[in-house]
C-alpha cells in the first residue's frame, strides 16, 4: 500500500512538534506497508520550510525512500480541477468570496487517490468533503 504524504505532516516532523513521535513511527509503518510518496506541489511546500533547504529535503526523502512524483498525469489534474471546480461553486453559493482554499490541496488530493492508496495528513478534515473516497491516515 502506498502513502502520499501532506507537507504538513512532514513540516510537524522538522518543527519537533508533539506530534512528531507518533508522525515518525506512522512514516515507518507507511514505508514497511509500501513506500512513500511526494506530488511535486508537496515538495514545493517542503523547500518552503523554515529550516529546510533543497539538500535537507532530498536527503530526508531518499533516507525515508519516499519518491517524488514530478510527472503528475493528466487524469490527476482532471480530478483536481474538477474538484476545485465545486469548491469554488460550493463557498459563492454559501456567500463566501473568491476561494480561501489553494488548489495545490487539491492536486495533493486527487493525487493521493489516483496514485496512491491513501494520504497521510494532519488536515484530514480539509480532503475528506472534496475526496470522499480517499483513505485518510491520520498520524
Amino acid at each position: 500500500m502506498r502513502t502520499a504524504l501532506d507537507s504538513n505532516v512532514l513540516s510537524a516532523l522538522w518543527s519537533g512538534e508533539a506530534t512528531a513521535r507518533s508522525i515518525e513511527a506512522a512514516l515507518f509503518e507507511a514505508r514497511a506497508e509500501g513506500g512513500l510518496v511526494v506530488c511535486a506541489p508537496v515538495y514545493c511546500e517542503l523547500l518552503a520550510h523554515p529550516s529546510a533547504t533543497a539538500r535537507f529535503v532530498q536527503e530526508f526523502l531518499d533516507e525515508t525512500g519516499s519518491r517524488v512524483d514530478f510527472l503528475i498525469e493528466e487524469k490527476v489534474w482532471q480530478r483536481a480541477g474538477s474538484a476545485f471546480a465545486a469548491y469554488a461553486i460550493r463557498r459563492r453559493k454559501s456567500g463566501g468570496d473568491i476561494p480561501k482554499r489553494l488548489l495545490a490541496d487539491f492536486i495533493i488530493g486527487a493525487h493521493s487517490l489516483l496514485a496512491a492508496d491513501c494520504l497521510m495528513t494532519l488536515e484530514a478534515r480539509r480532503y475528506r468533503q472534496d475526496f470522499p473516497s480517499l483513505r485518510i491516515v491520520t498520524a
